[in-house]
This record gives C-alpha cells, structure tokens and sequence, in this order.
C-alpha cells in the first residue's frame, strides 16, 4: 500500500498523506451516516455521550463540531477501524506488528463556523510503553488551505513533550508562546475525500477554523501497535480490550522503550472533549471561526 518513499517519509516528518484509501462509494456511505447522526443532534441542547456542540447551536440550526466515537452509533463508521487499507498502511509503518484501535472522533469543521484545534500532541493525552501510536485521518471532503486542514509541523515526532497545561491544570493544548514549537515550519494535510492522513502521536500539529463556504468533515481514529500498553489507565475489561485487536496476534509483553512522558495531571477543569479542554488556554494561536456564506 505504500511506497518506500511514504514511509521513510512517516519516519522523517512524523506524517504523510495516502490518496485513494477509500472508495467514492465508501465516502457517499459515511457522508449519509453523518447526516443522519447530525439530524439527530436537533434532540439535544447540550454536549452529551454522542455530541460536541458549536457555539449557537439549537434544534433550527443544528451545529456540531464533533460526533464522538461514531463507530458505536453507526455500523458505517464501526467497519472503518477494520478497513484493510488504513491497516495494511499502519502495519507497514509498524514493521508487521498488530494493530490496536483505540477510540474515534469526527471533527466536523462545518462551512463558516467550524472551530479550530489549537496545537497539541495526542501523545500528552495517552502515553503508552511506546510511541508507536498514530492517527488516521480520513477526510470525508476535499481538503485545501481555505477549509481548515490539520497542520503538522515536521519532525517534532522526535523532539520533546511539551508542557500542555494552563494554570497548574492540564488543558490539551500548547501555549503558542513556547519556545522550541517551530510554527512556522507548519505544513498542511491536503487531499481529496477518500485520503487519509496519518500522524505520529508525538507530532505537534492543530488546525485553523473553517472560514470557507464548504464543510470540512475528518474522522479520526486513535490507533496503536498491539504490543504498546497504556501508562495511566489499564484496560477495564480483558474482553473489550481484547475485541480492540484489529490486525495481529495478542500479546501480553509490552514492548518498553526509552520514551519521553509527560503526564495529564491534575485533569483539565473542563472535561468532556479537546474542545472544552482548550478553552482555557489563555494565549491562542488560531483565530475565531467567522460566519461564511455557503457555497
């Protein structure tokens, strides 16, 4: 599935992007399941279990920034952890080894209010025995400079964790200030839909609103080697951890490597998404979104 190039491309710049993963066919299906879940969305006035809501949302307007884990309220979305493309993709990159999923979001980026992602490393969420852990992106619509793509900045993948907290609490979110960040080497993740992008756990990267008048939806899915095991949270239930294998054997020897590891903790005043959490970064890089005509 990929080239030599693409993944010593991964292993220099911490990211790449994979053209034609997904089918039109297969884009259509998850267009028309999201949709539907959005409609849902009308039901509900505050963020819950399956919504992270836009500012101004209210049932006339639906406004969704985010539907949570969309595997567990769409059998569309629940195959695409699965998908053979986005595995054998993960596996080349990962020497062969299996391949653990570990949750998903959709961020919604809608036309003219979708919010931004202020720069982060997922791996200051979730540290593992190991950093071989990624993120699949799979863009839904074509992506370019005017609809809010994910930026990356290269080769921060090898550098240090950076501290993502705000007073004494963490946030989820780097303040722009920080020296060492190198945002100015930032590259964006352009595609068509049916392309994914994949990012080391340890890339800094964050994305500008969406000031276009085309939507720019994106699932994520949060995925891991087999053999990298949680460092702050042990699985809850053998069994649910172990239906999370999709690609592989089983293991019960983390592979334990010389990482750099910086806690969550004390957790973040707002919980419930990236979104709540970044809100109380002081110092932000990225503007607000502004009201654009559809089109």
């Amino acid at each position: 599935m990929l080239s030599p190039q693409q993944i010593a491309q991964y292993h220099e710049t911490g990211f790449i992007v994979v053209p034609g993963v997904l089918s039109a066919n297969e884009v259509a299906i998850l267009r028309a399941a999201t949709d539907a879940l959005v409609a849902r969305s009308a039901e509900v006035r505050d963020h819950n279990a399956m919504f992270d809501l836009e500012p101004g949302h209210c049932a006339a307007a639906p406004r969704v920034r985010r539907i949570k884990n969309p595997d567990l309220w769409d059998p569309a979305y629940a195959a695409i952890p699965r998908h053979p493309g986005i595995l054998a993709c993960l596996q080349q990159l990962w020497g062969g080894r299996g391949v653990r999923y570990d949750i998903s979001k959709l961020n919604m980026k809608s036309a003219g209010f979708g919010s931004p992602v202020e720069w982060h490393q997922d791996w200051a969420f979730y540290p593992h025995t190991n950093d071989d852990l990624a993120a699949v992106g799979v863009m839904l619509d074509d992506i370019d400079l005017d609809n809010g793509p994910m930026e990356v900045v290269p080769g921060s993948h090898r550098g240090p964790i950076f501290d993502h907290h705000v007073d004494g609490h963490f946030c989820g979110a780097i303040d722009p200030a920080t020296p060492g960040l190198q945002l100015d080497r930032r590259q964006p993740c352009l595609g068509s839909a049916g392309s994914i992008t994949i990012h080391h756990a340890r890339a800094l990267h964050g994305s500008a609103p969406n000031n276009s008048g085309r939507p720019r939806r994106f699932l994520l899915l949060q995925m891991r080697c087999a053999d990298a095991w949680p460092l702050i949270a042990k699985p809850a239930k053998w069994e649910d951890w172990a239906d999370l294998l999709v690609a592989g054997e089983e293991t019960l020897t983390p592979r334990m490597e010389a990482v750099p590891v910086r806690l969550p903790y004390p957790p973040a005043r707002r919980q419930g998404s990236i979104y709540e959490s970044q809100a109380d970064l002081k110092n932000r890089f990225f503007d607000s979104p502004k009201e654009a005509v559809a089109g």
